[in-house]
């Protein structure tokens, strides 16, 4: 059953555990999930790795339930690598440095912890070697190809934590992970075209990448699955930014409501300010001059 948050002035969806997770498992995740995809996008970043096969794959990606806790989007193993992928969506920011940093220790500790390896040992440890990937969708055009913690935090000085991403913005070629990149920003595309619409976004941009033949055997074989992820994690946001809409305009009634009164008006002096203000009817005007008076 649906549950509803409610706060002083606002009601959005509570997130139920299984939305949780639907929200995290994106189409990049659902995609690379099936290895027949993984091995293509393998393939792509190391084309030389001629031999490689689906069963020598090995998921590493962090799980967790929790709606507000750190993720990646995809990690594995593979042979003596340890690759780790974040997508990185809308604004560019180079914190996502830190982010793939955050994620590659988790996974390392998770990592000891299931190979029975202990930091506190003599022993030296045994581990694959990481390489850092992040996958942009969005609009900004990013010409660093790798990008350093280092060079971007500390002015290149030399200091105790360096850690090197490869960044991937796609290309010409019609490999995975460039379809994927086209796929994202043709979504975007059509929720551009139709807003408040995302099921009509979504299935728009499905027919035109199967026409294109951008994803074209994922998504006939997966359609359904992919609008239901997509359709969900851009409820969610819509949610989250009429509640962030909403809790800014409650601020303003407050701050309007209190100023009113330090400046010496009475209450229906305040109650006559709101409502030619905001538009209020008398009697919200009141209750809300009554919320905020004694504040």
């Amino acid at each position: 059953m649906n549950s509803t948050v409610f706060t002083d002035s606002v009601e959005i969806p509570a997130i139920r555990n299984d939305a949780k997770r639907t929200i995290k498992d994106s189409v990049f995740r659902n995609l690379f999930s099936q290895k027949e995809y993984l091995l293509q996008l393998y393939q792509t970043l190391h084309p030389e790795d001629k031999n490689v096969t689906k069963a020598d794959f090995e998921y590493v990606t962090l799980q967790n339930i929790m709606i507000n806790a750190d993720y990646n989007d995809l990690g594995f193993l593979i042979g003596n690598r340890l690759m780790i992928l974040v997508e990185a969506q809308s604004t560019w920011c180079v914190n996502i440095i830190v982010r793939c940093v955050m994620y590659l220790a988790q996974t390392w500790k998770d990592y000891f912890i299931r190979t029975k390896q202990s930091v506190y040992s003599t022993t030296t440890l045994s581990f694959p070697e990481p390489e850092l990937y992040v996958v942009y969708t969005g609009d900004d055009v990013i010409e660093k190809k790798v990008i350093r913690f280092s060079e971007e935090f500390f002015n290149g000085r030399q200091v105790a934590v360096e850690a090197m991403v490869r960044v991937i913005t796609g290309s010409n070629d019609d490999d995975i992970l460039s379809q994927y990149i086209v796929f994202a920003k043709i979504v975007d595309t059509q929720r551009k075209r139709y807003p408040g619409d995302s099921r009509r976004a979504v299935t728009e941009a499905i027919r035109i990448c199967k026409n294109r033949n951008i994803l074209k055997n994922y998504l006939e074989e997966r359609e359904k699955e992919v609008v239901d992820i997509m359709v969900t994690l851009y409820s969610q946001e819509e949610a989250v930014e009429q509640y962030v809409i909403s809790k800014q305009f409650e601020s303003e009634i407050k701050s309007a409501v209190q100023s009113c009164r330090d400046f010496g008006k009475t209450v229906t002096e305040a109650i006559s300010y709101l409502m030619k203000r905001f538009e209020f009817s008398e009697a919200r005007s009141q209750k809300e001059v009554e919320k905020y008076w004694n504040l």
